[in-house]
C-alpha cells in the first residue's frame, strides 16, 4: 500500500481547518496558552484570528492583485505567542517549540520556516527594537503585517483595555491601577501609528479613541485623590 501523501498548504482555507495540521496546531496551543493568565489565554488568541482572518478578507477585496498566504496567517495568528518572552520558562526556545510542532503535524518544510519567521518578529518590542529588519521582512512575507495588527488590535480599545488590567493584576501588581493606566500613553496609544494595513488602521483610530475617552475617565475620577 502506498504511503499516505505528505499534507500540503496548497487545500483551500475551509477544507484547512479541518486538516489535521490546523486540528493538531490548535490543540497544541489551547494546551500551551492554558499556563498563562487571562490577558493572553485562548480567548487572546481565537481573537487575533477572527481579527486576522477579516483583515486578510478586506485587504484582499481592496487589493486584489495582492498574494497572501491564508493558511500561514492562521498557523501564525495561531502560534504567535509560543514561547512569549513574558511567560518563557527556563530551558525553553521560542523557536524550537514553533518549528518542533508545526513539523510533529506535518507542515511542509518551507512553510514551517515562514510561519516561524512570521512568528518571530509580530511582537511589538521586536519591531521597536529592529525596525528596518521587520520592515523588510514584511516586505517578503506581507502576511506579518496582518498578523502583527491582528495581535496589536486586540491590545487596544474595550477588550485591551481589559487585558491590561489583567496582565497589571496577574504580572505588575506592585505598579497599581494607576500603572495599567500608564501603559495606555506609555505604549497602547502608540500602537495606532504601527499598523501596517488599510483595514488595520481604521479599525486602530477607533479602538484608540476608546483608550483615550477611558483615560479621560480615569483622570477625572481619580482626580479627587490628588
Amino acid at each position: 500500500m502506498a504511503a499516505p501523501a505528505s499534507p500540503t498548504l496548497t487545500t483551500s482555507p475551509r477544507d484547512f481547518e479541518h486538516s489535521d495540521l490546523y486540528k493538531g496546531v490548535y490543540a497544541y496551543v489551547k494546551d500551551y496558552m492554558s499556563r498563562y493568565d487571562i490577558s493572553h489565554d485562548m480567548s487572546h488568541i481565537i481573537r487575533v484570528l477572527a481579527i486576522a482572518k477579516h483583515i486578510h478578507i478586506e485587504e484582499l477585496a481592496a487589493n486584489p492583485w495582492k498574494k497572501l498566504h491564508k493558511q500561514a496567517i492562521i498557523l501564525a495568528a495561531l502560534l504567535h505567542d509560543v514561547g512569549d518572552k513574558k511567560y518563557l520558562q527556563p530551558g525553553e526556545d521560542a523557536e524550537t517549540m514553533i518549528v518542533d510542532v508545526l513539523q510533529k503535524h506535518g507542515c511542509p518544510p518551507r512553510f514551517v520556516s515562514k510561519v516561524a519567521l512570521i512568528v518571530e518578529h509580530v511582537s511589538y518590542s521586536s519591531e521597536v527594537k529592529r525596525p528596518q529588519l521587520v520592515k523588510a521582512i514584511v516586505a517578503a512575507h506581507p502576511e506579518l503585517a496582518i498578523v502583527q495588527d491582528a495581535d496589536r488590535l486586540d491590545a487596544i480599545g474595550a477588550v485591551g483595555i481589559a487585558r491590561c488590567f489583567a496582565f497589571g493584576g496577574a504580572k505588575a501588581g506592585d505598579r497599581g491601577l494607576g500603572g495599567c493606566i500608564d501603559h495606555f500613553s506609555d505604549k497602547l496609544e502608540r500602537i495606532e501609528g504601527m499598523m501596517k494595513t488599510e483595514t488595520g488602521k481604521m479599525m486602530a483610530a477607533e479602538r484608540t479613541q476608546r483608550l483615550i475617552e477611558f483615560r479621560g475617565w480615569w483622570e477625572e475620577e481619580h482626580g479627587l485623590v490628588s
